[in-house]
């Protein structure tokens, strides 16, 4: 299959390496674009108000793979390759392996998550991968499984657009419960903001956020009650798989507005402008 790779670690991030490294052994057509630092926590953002530049990077992938680092954002990034630098769009969008969990509502803010979701955007089916950990850095489990996973793709594609968010546990192969199939869970912090002067005498502040507590998030009416959360499953060892799309409308709210009655009717708003 044609692949793109993109992540928000950067260029050299073992995690895209090893990603990239495994599925271009496996025979795959990959080309990775992806951002030349560190683009964490970036979210969907795009680059508006200044150019942005990529250039080929050579002798760190497999030698088979094309790769570009981009000045951009990581959707950015899928955005520059589809348009411009591939000459073909890919069969599937991937990133990662992000280096840190994307579980619940943490997919908000993620750089990872929002690089696959632009393939989405632009009607390709996409996964975004990442290992649930900041220090352990064996990524070959996951890899392993980022191969099977497209090996099965390639042979029954997704039945409908969509992403695939998948987290994988920090454990070895041998350790790996299985595979869930998973909703989204929910992730609180404590937003800690510690406020620093600098050389200057200036003060700023660095933001400093801690997990506080994994909670269940209530199920969606159209998923069945007993579908586990992301959040929960990956605590037991499994490989989660959640589903998404980027449509937010909550239909269960749209229900409910439908049936209230406004102070002002579109007439009377239209009169006001």
């Amino acid at each position: 299959m044609k692949l793109l790779i993109s992540n928000d670690d950067g260029i050299f991030a073992p995690g895209i390496r090893t990603l990239a490294d495994t599925l271009a052994a496996a025979g795959h057509e990959v080309t990775v674009v992806c951002p030349d630092r560190e683009r964490s926590a970036t979210g969907h953002g795009l680059t508006l108000h200044q150019p942005i530049r990529a250039e080929v990077v050579e002798s760190v992938f497999h030698p088979t793979i094309k790769a570009w680092s981009c000045s951009g954002t990581p959707a950015d990034c899928v955005k520059l390759a589809l348009w411009a630098l591939l000459e073909s769009p890919p069969d599937l969008v991937l990133s990662g392996i992000n280096q840190g969990q994307n579980l619940g509502s943490d997919i908000l803010y993620s750089g990872t998550v929002s690089a696959a979701m632009e393939g989405l955007l632009e009607g390709i089916p996409s996964i975004a991968f990442s290992l649930v950990s900041y220090t352990t850095h064996s990524f070959e489990p996951a890899a392993n499984f980022a191969v099977a996973l497209v090996a099965q793709l390639a042979e029954q594609p997704l039945p409908s657009l969509m992403l695939l968010n998948v987290n994988i546990p920090p454990v070895g192969q041998e350790e790996i419960a299985g595979v869930a199939l998973t909703r989204l869970g929910v992730r609180r912090y404590i937003d800690i903001f510690q406020k620093r002067v600098d050389p200057r005498g200036k003060t700023y502040y660095w933001l400093a956020g801690e997990v506080v507590e994994e909670i269940e998030a209530s199920a969606n009416p159209d998923l069945p009650e007993q579908l586990p959360t992301d959040v929960r499953k990956i605590r037991d060892n499994y490989i989660t798989i959640t589903p998404l799309h980027y449509n937010l409308t909550d239909f269960t709210g749209l229900q409910t507005l439908q049936s209230w009655k406004f102070p002002w009717t579109i007439s009377q708003t239209k009169a006001l402008e």
